[in-house]
């Protein structure tokens, strides 16, 4: 995520249209939340019936978003509670989260690869190139705990420059100013596949078992390919698990055919964790510092973990160090991102990868139609005039001696109308100038337990069948 003041004429008039019908505010507040559990769910927003397009769909969006990921600043704009995760068919997870007075819930993509949470605001709310329909929107002048956020806010700075802040809030020429009405200047987010734009509110976010007042949260105007609020769940200063106070997170996400099931698993928000004890049967590796980039960039704000190798067959992948480790300019390393659907490795790793599995089942005819139809490779037949075909096993191995030994499902998935295909569920990124080059996506994480300690900066996982619940 990276936000931008670069398209600001663009939006301003439109967005000020809004103004009036939402109250302003210049104080700050802090708060901390209690134990949630909160449903995950599975967003989509590709309705397309076609088995391969979808596929293809979803490689495109997935490379599209590693481009964002590698390069941000580009036209760059509790106890416990425990919330339901969603599986959608377009490759990502969704949590409903409610904000306001009286409480109106909402859907929202989980997304641990960005920081800031919006919502679609106003019954005016536009999105181009959205199918959805209706889009449920959040009313400002509906809640009265809604408040602007004023250009004195320290909230206004969280997702402002403080350059810009001084050039659109040039009716507060110090911080004395006590009789500024200025409001902060609207954001605009720019995403893999689309972007954002609106403004900045505090409102109260009602969880299950505590009410956050002051939270700040975007109220969107204008968006693009994003009929669905984003929950931000990065690192960065705006995001849900710091502004709460999380000290981890975790989730199990249960598995997905691209479909829209109804069924559930929870993401549960631990704020009240003082023990530095290991959660039970987990695998742990640290997670790495911050890239020490040059200026404020939100290559800083992603979870970097230590991968140190990649196994096929159980012959380790040659990768190159400089992938694995993230250098001075944030370039290289492996990051975990719940957004991106299919895995991204960059074009290098990616050849050595497919290059092994190519090399072990070379026994096997290649499905090279399906591999243009669905930009997925390699993709093998399920011919009858096999008994069996064998796979190899993959593992990804970190620092620590943390395994994560994928289940076939997590990286080969059935193609087709009758299911007479398999193909390999990693993509290739060709844009080897910045960034990570490994992403690290939620289709490789299907049922595994997963636990990011923030207190004790390390990531934990484990396999098991994820419980579901009907929604």
């Amino acid at each position: 995520m990276a936000f931008s003041s670069s398209w600001f004429l663009l939006f301003s008039f439109t967005l000020f249209a809004f103004l009036p019908f939402i109250s302003s505010s210049s104080s700050s507040s802090s708060s901390s939340s209690t134990i949630t559990t909160i449903p995950l769910s599975f967003i989509n927003t590709n309705s397309s019936p076609d088995l391969y397009q979808k596929l293809a769909h979803l490689a495109s969006i997935s490379l599209a978003r590693a481009h964002r990921i590698k390069n941000p600043n580009e036209n760059a704009a509790v106890s416990n509670t425990t919330t339901p995760l969603l599986p959608r068919s377009y490759g990502a997870y969704s949590i409903s989260l409610s904000f306001g007075t009286p409480p109106k819930s909402l859907p929202f993509v989980f997304d641990t690869g960005s920081n800031f949470v919006w919502f679609p605001c106003t019954r005016n709310y536009l999105c181009q190139n959205c199918s959805a329909s209706p889009i449920p929107t959040f009313i400002p002048k509906d809640s009265s705990s809604a408040k602007r956020v004023g250009c004195l806010n320290p909230k206004c700075g969280w997702i402002h420059e403080k350059t810009v802040i001084n050039n659109r809030c040039q009716d507060c020429p110090s911080p004395n100013s006590k009789n500024c009405t200025q409001i902060c200047p609207p954001y605009i987010i720019i995403y893999g596949s689309g972007l954002t734009s609106g403004i900045a509110l505090l409102d109260t976010l009602d969880l299950p078992n505590k009410k956050i007042p002051n939270f700040l949260v975007g109220c969107s105007i204008l968006s693009s390919h994003t009929p669905s609020g984003i929950a931000g769940f990065g690192r960065g200063l705006v995001s849900l698990p710091s502004q709460l106070g999380i000290k981890r997170f975790s989730y199990c996400l249960i598995s997905h055919r691209f479909d829209d099931s109804g069924y559930s698993s929870s993401l549960v928000l631990d704020s009240e964790s003082n023990s530095d004890k290991k959660s039970g049967n987990l695998s742990y590796t640290p997670m790495l510092k911050n890239p020490k980039v040059r200026g404020k960039s939100s290559l800083s704000e992603y979870y970097y973990v230590s991968l140190r190798k990649i196994s096929v067959g159980g012959k380790k992948v040659r990768i190159p160090y400089e992938n694995l480790v993230p250098n001075s300019d944030g370039k290289g390393g492996t990051i975990v991102d719940s957004g991106t659907t299919f895995t991204i490795l960059s074009y290098q790793v990616f050849e050595l990868v497919i290059s092994e599995f190519i090399k072990q089942m070379k026994l096997y005819k290649r499905a090279e139609k399906i591999e243009f139809l669905t930009g997925l490779r390699p993709c093998y037949n399920l011919s009858s005039e096999y008994k069996k075909i064998e796979f190899p096993e993959m593992k990804f191995h970190f620092k620590g001696g943390a395994e994560m030994k994928l289940p076939l499902a997590n990286y080969f998935s059935l193609v087709g109308d009758k299911d007479d295909v398999v193909c390999l569920t990693m993509i290739a990124d060709e844009n080897e100038s910045s960034g990570p080059s490994i992403i690290l996506g939620n289709f490789q994480m299907q049922n595994f337990h997963v636990e990011y300690d923030l207190k004790n900066e390390r990531f934990g996982f484990r396999q098991q069948l994820c419980k579901s619940y009907k929604s």
